[in-house]
């Protein structure tokens, strides 16, 4: 092989191999969120909710940093046509700079976040965590590199594992009483891990940096990139921030567990299709109507998927609250509800982010992401004058204002099928409210109780609402065999 040829792999085959690979991260993500759930109700019968308070605090400061730390080179790599072995260590070498560079930084600036919160301990803290730039640092191009290469496998198990050892790091440090330094212990654990699995599965060692590799192209993707999740990030994370600035650690804590139990699980089955779809997207691009129905299937299937489910976690919030995390974490209940409203939404809309990868219509994200930002922001700081609560709900209006907005603003650059993903939301949407109302009569008749009974009949309640559905509306009876169509074609790629 030469230095010219870091190749992806062949388009031979290539839907095969999508929906092999889908099924891959997806059994890795269900994984992952059995060890997040665990997690979730282990801990919270360990922590108290300002132990989660101050490492929330922390996360939402100096997360932004590991944004630069990446500055959009993973996706990069993915995203490239062609991508040669000096180009790969050059990329290499500047995550590594830039994450030293950053963990350097997050150290002289640890004051500085305590002064924020006007809680001292948060220097130690941050310092600590500060690790987490450098071991990222090493491990980004490792991952692209299987990503790229169609290695889904060993991602899935790479995540799996190292998920499982943070957990168990956690665990054995709270049981220590280590309070919130379990939690610092159980993330740099988890990332030391997954850090060691994809250096050893990836199977290559970066060579000196070369000069003379062309690096103009990836690098402004990148920046392109690294603006639009700056300013997501800044979105995203407004509700921690003003929460902790204003209310404090413990409500905060309530916060974030509400939003550990729902909205992480919820990236990790999200999130990671993007490996799946980026590299297939990237290489359809110019075949317009196979690129479309890529995104109606993948669409449906998030939604199907993904989306229902959200619905049946908003109708049944309370019994899931009481079984996850016990009675004393009441207050999460409307919390997790409006969370879980928000994370349907922005599911739905979660395929505009493949285009503008795909695409390369990274300056455009950036551009879209400034205006979604602002409008979430907006949305929380009203929303706060009503408490946690009102920040909850806030952030659910703010993403049922961004899905429309999204839909109309990818139209205008890219062959996307509006009408068609309108749609097919539309559906979507009936179904999951249909799923959520039958859920919360199921809960609600079963409020006396014990709280996993409830849940259960809460679970059945909207699954029978979604099979009546289903049977009766032909067009969501179409929806659910293409779906199924997929999961079928992914058995036979993995027989």
């Amino acid at each position: 092989m030469t230095n010219a040829d870091v190749r992806p792999a062949p388009p031979s085959g290539l839907g095969r191999r999508a929906v092999r690979g889908a099924v891959l991260v997806v059994g890795g993500q269900v994984g992952r969120i059995v060890i997040q759930v665990v997690s979730v109700v282990v801990l919270a019968r360990l922590l108290a909710p300002h132990d989660y308070g101050l490492v929330a605090m922390v996360m939402a400061v100096v997360g932004v940093a590991d944004i630069f730390r990446d500055f959009g080179l993973s996706a990069a790599a993915v995203q490239a046509r062609e991508l040669s072995r000096a180009q790969r260590d050059n990329l290499f070498w500047i995550n590594v700079v830039l994450g030293l560079g950053l963990a350097g930084l997050a150290v002289l600036a640890a004051p500085l976040v305590a002064d924020a919160y006007g809680r001292d301990e948060l220097v130690d803290l941050t310092r600590v965590l500060a690790l987490l730039f450098v071991v990222n640092g090493v491990a980004t191009q490792y991952r692209a590199d299987l990503n790229r290469r169609l290695h889904f496998g060993a991602l899935a198990f790479a995540d799996v594992a190292a998920s499982l050892a943070g957990l168990l790091a956690g665990v054995i440090a709270a049981l220590n009483g280590a309070g919130y330094w379990s939690l610092a212990a159980q993330q740099l654990t988890q990332v030391t891990t997954m850090m060691v699995l994809v250096v050893v599965r990836a199977g290559w060692r970066p060579g000196a940096p070369d000069r003379s590799a062309p690096m103009a192209g990836l690098v402004r993707f990148g920046w392109h990139l690294v603006g639009s999740q700056v300013v997501g990030y800044v979105g995203n994370n407004a509700d921690t921030f003003v929460i902790g600035t204003r209310f404090g650690a413990a409500p905060l804590g309530l916060y974030n567990r509400g939003f550990q139990l729902l909205m992480t699980p919820l990236g990790q089955l999200r999130g990671p299709t993007t490996s799946v779809a980026l590299p297939v997207l990237s290489r359809i691009q110019d075949d317009v109507p196979r690129y479309q129905s890529f995104l109606l299937r993948g669409q449906l299937a998030l939604g199907y998927g993904l989306v229902v489910g959200l619905g049946l976690v908003a109708g049944a919030a309370a019994p899931i609250t009481a079984v996850f995390l016990g009675e004393q974490w009441v207050e999460v209940v409307p919390i997790l509800r409006a969370l879980a409203i928000a994370g349907g939404l922005q599911t739905l809309a979660f395929v505009g982010y493949w285009v503008y990868l795909s695409r390369g219509l990274t300056a455009q994200l950036r551009r879209y992401t400034v205006l979604t930002a602002g409008l979430r922001i907006g949305c929380i700081l009203i929303g706060s004058h009503w408490g946690v609560r009102g920040v909850a709900v806030a952030y659910a209006t703010a993403a049922a204002l961004e899905w429309p907005l999204s839909i109309w603003w990818l139209s205008r650059m890219s062959p996307l099928p509006a009408g068609g993903l309108v749609r097919g939301a539309v559906r979507i949407i009936v179904v999951a409210a249909a799923a959520g109302v039958a859920s919360w009569g199921a809960a609600t008749a079963a409020a006396t109780w014990a709280p996993a009974v409830g849940l259960l009949l809460a679970a059945l309640a909207g699954l029978a609402a979604v099979a009546v559905l289903v049977r009766v509306v032909p067009a969501l009876g179409d929806d659910v065999r293409q779906v199924l169509a997929a999961v079928r074609q992914a058995r036979r790629a993995r027989a």
